[in-house]
């Protein structure tokens, strides 16, 4: 099957290719769902070096993600692009925390996000930059993690908290569902700060969080300190990390896509309530809701004022993933409970 996208012949192999078997969704299904929100996704996506997460089996029970420790999943993530790519798919170069490079996917039209995901591609990770500024975020993107023992409502009342502080500063943040349990809120910035700066203002943000909210927020990288809270998780701002862009499908029994909301609905509506049948009816009446994301930009300063008060407080920087380089400035990257026991 051949899909022409915007004047691009994307050719589509077993388009009756189940995704998601219970639901009756297939490979074609997919496709029409990502080009009815076509604005929104190559919105999210435009210039920006894309993780590809695939699905090449679709989504089944007992389905699983492979992952740096054990890689025998149904699914893998894509970070450098597939070698045979059609001439229509571009790539950047991007550099790892390791400080090795790769040529990423760099979507600039809706046929790529066609092509990928009849490679099996459901959901997109773009990094938050743009080419060429690879090197100097133009998004903060703050990623509230429901723990165990909580859900997506607490995350959604923390978010209304992040709205008032960031008013506060003189920016704005676009929430979305992420598409699971949790909640996104994205602050657009200008282009001028690198990946360190653009964490440890996320960082400030969460701990001020934190301090309004000190029973439902917690900043703590170990598991066993976080309690029934919301976990501010910082290192989603760190060199190659990156978050579910909006309109991606998440690979949910539910078909769950990653929705844009405005700040009314954060508090009234569910992550189930948007999925690849229902998004693309809303998305005709409410358009791209995240469209000015890619138009505005906050100045940092105001958080970096936040950070160096921290520091002055004593409050310095915290634990970045284990795969990563020691940082500069970092704290070690010991477990509490093991620590204490040594």
């Amino acid at each position: 099957m051949e899909f022409d996208v915007d004047g691009t012949a994307v050719r589509v192999s077993s388009p009756d290719k189940p995704y998601f078997p219970e639901l009756g969704i297939t490979k074609s299904d997919v496709v029409r769902y990502f080009l009815s929100v076509g604005d929104g996704i190559l919105g999210a996506l435009r210039d920006r070096p894309t993780t590809l997460e695939r699905w090449p089996g679709g989504v089944f029970e007992g389905a699983k993600l492979s992952t740096r420790a054990d890689n025998r999943g149904d699914a893998f993530y894509q970070k450098r692009a597939p070698k045979g790519a059609p001439p229509f798919v571009e790539t950047v170069r991007i550099t790892f925390p390791s400080g090795r490079p790769a040529d990423e996917v760099c979507p600039t039209s809706l046929a790529v996000v066609a092509w990928a995901v009849n490679l099996g591609t459901l959901t997109f990770h773009p990094w938050p930059v743009r080419r060429p500024e690879v090197d100097h975020p133009d998004q903060l993107r703050i990623d509230l993690d429901p723990q165990p023992g909580t859900d997506f409502s607490d995350a959604a009342r923390v978010a209304l908290v992040l709205r008032d502080l960031l008013a506060e500063l003189g920016m704005e943040g676009f929430p979305k569902t992420s598409g699971g349990r949790g909640l996104h809120v994205y602050v657009p910035i200008e282009p001028c700060w690198t990946f360190v700066e653009a964490r440890r203002a996320v960082i400030a943000l969460g701990r001020e969080l934190a301090r309004r909210r000190p029973d439902e927020v917690t900043m703590s990288w170990w598991k066993e300190e976080r309690g029934e809270r919301i976990f501010v998780d910082f290192n989603q701002m760190a060199r190659d990390r990156t978050i579910a862009c909006a309109y991606s499908v998440r690979p949910t029994p539910r078909a769950q896509v990653s929705a844009p909301l405005t700040w009314d609905e954060v508090p009234n509506v569910s992550p189930a309530d948007f999925t690849v049948t229902t998004m693309p009816d809303r998305f005709a009446e409410v358009g791209d809701l995240h469209a000015a994301v890619g138009t505005k930009a906050f100045s940092l300063e105001p958080l970096l004022e936040l950070v160096a008060e921290d520091e002055a407080n004593g409050e310095a920087d915290l634990p970045y993933p284990p795969e990563y380089p020691k940082m500069a400035g970092e704290p070690k990257r010991v477990q509490p409970s093991k620590a204490r026991n040594h």
